[in-house]
């Protein structure tokens, strides 16, 4: 390679760009300032590098301009991008590209998390809030590029409008960069971290932003219920049949025939399908039954039953969430599924007199003390009565132990 520059050419060349050789380049502007450059082809690509001024103080004298050149040119002869690995040696460069990139370690880091998490759903949440659909702008960053200014890049749009969001998306960032710190592959601060860090660069977060699930006064649930039973679809059948047993409704859209006994009439959902890790008995009303009955047709025979779900999808995939809220546009506004069992619960303590265990524990809630010996112990049968009671009301038929309140004149 012919060097063509001189020191003396250096300081004194003229404007425009002077080639050295190798893709080496002074250019000189019209205002006097003086940098160097480096001109190479990666991937198709023409690329300019720039590697320092070439005047004044902290000027890069020529024969470390020609040194950072070749080092650059070793970088590509490797097929690596020496912007992307600036200032480093090969070795280091090809050290570094070894690291997982923050894509590829999130993967890793939820696949082995998933074990430990309760359903695919939420292990569904964690890769899409860590993705690209938020996360776009570090998927293919080395886990030690990742700085405050992405966190606040990630954040910043979202902290005020979504806010319950973005606080797991930012908790779930910090433990995977400090899951990554754990394993060598970063140092010094998580960007992610709250507490004395990001918290100083984001406006205060509106905590009661998500509030409660929407959910349908009680006392307007017989009237509604013709509407929804006037629907002949299988996702209208895993609504009623949600309602009926207060189930949340990725505990329905799961279910497999192989959890019900249908002569004991009772569902037993595994606890790896229970939000709180513990197995749950639902006993079912003669109208919970009457919907299984109605679908079991749809269960293939023999062996194959006890593993199908009860409500399947046209793939045979559990039916989304949104199948079941479809069930409720255009027939009530401004109510969603789970919201129902806030209903249940309110019809509990407003219209019937089981005691608060019994209702708690038909919601599957976690109880301690004498509350959860008791949900261990008789509940069950008090909890049969219950929802007996519960499907009564709302199906409009008469129930045993609801409070009838007359009318005032």
């Amino acid at each position: 390679m012919l060097n063509k520059l001189t020191p003396l050419a250096v300081k004194n060349a003229p404007v425009g760009r002077h080639g050295d050789g190798g893709g080496l380049y002074l250019l000189v502007r019209p205002d006097g300032r003086r940098s160097w450059l480096l001109r190479f082809v990666l991937n198709g690509r023409q690329r300019d590098m720039g590697l320092g001024t070439a005047a004044g103080p902290d000027a890069v004298s020529l024969k470390d301009a020609r040194s950072a050149a070749a080092e650059a040119r070793k970088l590509l002869d490797a097929g690596i991008d020496p912007i992307v690995m600036r200032g480093k040696k090969l070795e280091e460069a090809k050290a570094d590209l070894e690291k997982p990139t923050f894509e590829a370690f999130a993967k890793d880091f939820i696949d082995t998390k998933a074990t430990a998490l309760r359903n695919e759903k939420h292990i569904d949440q964690w890769r899409m809030t860590v993705g690209p659909a938020y996360c776009k702008g570090i998927q293919k960053k080395r886990l030690d590029e990742i700085d405050t200014e992405d966190a606040l890049a990630i954040l910043s749009p979202i902290w005020t409008v979504k806010s319950e969001t973005a606080a797991r998306i930012r908790g779930r960032l910090e433990a995977i960069l400090d899951a990554a710190k754990a394993k060598g592959l970063r140092s010094g601060e998580n960007p992610f971290r709250l507490r004395g860090h990001i918290e100083f660069l984001l406006p205060k977060r509106n905590r009661l932003q998500r509030g409660h699930h929407a959910a349908m006064d009680y006392k307007a649930v017989p009237a509604f219920w013709p509407k929804l039973d006037a629907l002949d679809s299988l996702s209208a059948q895993a609504l009623k049949f949600t309602i009926l047993t207060a189930a949340r409704s990725g505990e329905t859209r799961g279910a497999t025939w192989g959890e019900i006994d249908l002569d004991e009439k009772l569902w037993t959902v595994p606890k790896e399908r229970m939000k709180a890790g513990r197995e749950h008995q639902v006993p079912l009303s003669d109208e919970a039954v009457a919907i299984l009955r109605k679908v079991l047709p749809l269960a293939p025979q023999g062996a194959e039953r006890g593993k199908a779900l009860v409500f399947p999808s046209r793939k045979r995939t559990p039916l989304s969430d949104m199948s079941l809220a479809m069930c409720l546009r255009g027939r009530v506004e401004g109510i969603t599924v789970h919201g129902f069992r806030s209903t249940f619960r309110d019809w509990c303590g407003d219209m019937t007199t089981y005691p608060r265990e019994v209702a708690e524990a038909a919601l599957a809630h976690t109880l301690r003390g004498v509350e959860g010996a008791y949900r261990r112990g008789a509940a069950l049968e008090k909890r049969r009565a219950l929802m007996s009671d519960w499907a009564a009301y709302v199906t409009g038929t008469q129930a045993r132990n609801v409070l009838q309140f007359q009318r005032s004149a």
